[in-house]
């Protein structure tokens, strides 16, 4: 009798140990993982996303003027150690005319950053949209030649590059300069600054004006959907020509403007093993996840309803399916982390996203210079909620 109750004494120990043990495990648990809902938890977490990812580049954010004060500024600091001008650096905005530059707000950005040490990429020096149209007008009117588009271009990469000179580490050269169509001959878009220049001659010369200006800055070449086959394979062929020519290009700006569905890990691995193989960086220079996907054809014989279908808005079904786009991403960028020297998202949080003019982002890095109505329809695309709280997307994103 005594020998058994004391067998039961030490099973009752041994039990109330590992229940103990049971119990904390459980607490353990639920106090990692409680906050994977944007309600339980704000953004004096201890770690943010740059610290997450200190050991691989740096996480940055778009910004405007807005983004410098209040609640934005504040997840900025915490969260991301690199940001990118949104539009304040971009030619039409900077440059409206001949002699004059706007440097008030580009001012305002680069001395926010630099203020709380956080790295400037600069974007961009020659695009197709938001241009200087004053630069395709010759003196008395006429259509300008290409030698002195080529050089006003390099009379403004020279003035915005030098300005921020030592401040700004990359800059993304040329932006969207390859043809969005599949067909497969036509690989330059034929922009203003094609057809002045009959070729794609100012994509080198940008390099060069860049290179020369700020010799220590990196250079990017800048895209969309540049891991759709058709155009991936028209950008690869840009890249090859600029190596080929000398260009002074450092790497490439996927701008990963992406759905849920879009783009797939092949096309993903395939469009970075493509560019690393020509010993270029990469940067994923404009990212978000728009939750939109396009509506399915009617059906044949069908009439399309009449009266819109209301908007389900950010369901747990959308919501799902972006967590896990933006698992795949990340795990598969973590991957190429030696080739990979940024990742920026493109707006702060989902309280105010470019794609939410933009019918909710259907067309992804093309909205920019669509010419269609700017519909308004939320695409909740990025990784803190409309409160600014971190969306479990986030923790998909820093879980490894």
């Amino acid at each position: 009798m005594e020998f058994s109750a004391k067998a039961k004494k030490v099973n009752r120990g041994m039990l109330v140990l590992a229940i103990g043990g049971m119990v904390l495990s459980f607490v353990q648990c639920v106090s990692k993982h409680q906050v994977t809902t944007s309600a339980t938890v704000g953004i004096n977490s201890d770690k943010g996303l740059k610290d997450y990812y200190k050991d691989y580049f740096p996480i940055g954010v778009a910004v405007s003027m807005a983004s410098l004060h209040g609640a934005d500024s504040a997840l900025i600091v915490k969260e991301f150690n690199s940001v990118t001008p949104e539009n304040d650096m971009k030619m039409g905005p900077i440059h409206p005319s001949e002699n004059v530059y706007n440097w008030k707000n580009a001012d305002a950005i680069v001395d926010f950053a630099v203020s709380h040490h956080i790295k400037i990429r600069g974007h961009n020096l020659c695009w197709h949209n938001q241009e200087a149209r004053w630069m395709f007008k010759g003196p008395n009117g006429e259509p300008v030649t290409k030698e002195l588009l080529l050089q006003r271009l390099k009379d403004h990469i020279f003035a915005v590059a030098g300005r921020y000179k030592g401040k700004i580490y990359a800059w993304d050269v040329v932006n969207e300069a390859v043809d969005d169509s599949d067909d497969t001959t036509q690989v330059y878009r034929n922009s203003n600054w094609y057809k002045t220049c009959n070729g794609p001659d100012f994509i080198d010369s940008a390099f060069k004006y860049a290179h020369e200006a700020d010799p220590n800055a990196k250079l990017y070449y800048n895209d969309y959907n540049s891991e759709h086959p058709v155009k991936r394979e028209k950008i690869y062929k840009l890249l090859k020509k600029l190596i080929a020519g000398h260009a002074p290009i450092d790497g490439v700006g996927m701008q990963a403007h992406w759905k849920l569905n879009d783009p797939s890990p092949e096309e993903l691995s395939k469009a970075l093993d493509e560019v690393t193989s020509l010993g270029l960086k990469v940067q994923f220079t404009e990212m978000d996840i728009t939750i939109r996907l396009p509506k399915p054809n009617p059906i044949s014989g069908t009439i399309p309803a009449a009266t819109a279908v209301p908007d389900s808005g950010y369901t747990p079904q959308a919501e799902a399916r972006q967590i896990a786009q933006y698992k795949m991403a990340f795990d598969m960028i973590r991957q190429y982390k030696k080739f990979i020297t940024n990742v920026t998202f493109w707006n702060v949080s989902d309280r105010s996203s470019w794609l939410d003019g933009r019918g909710g982002g259907l067309m992804g890095g093309a909205a920019a210079g669509a010419n269609t109505p700017r519909v308004v329809r939320k695409a909740y695309p990025l990784l803190f909620d409309e409160n600014r709280q971190r969306k479990k997307a986030y923790w998909a994103v820093v879980d490894f």
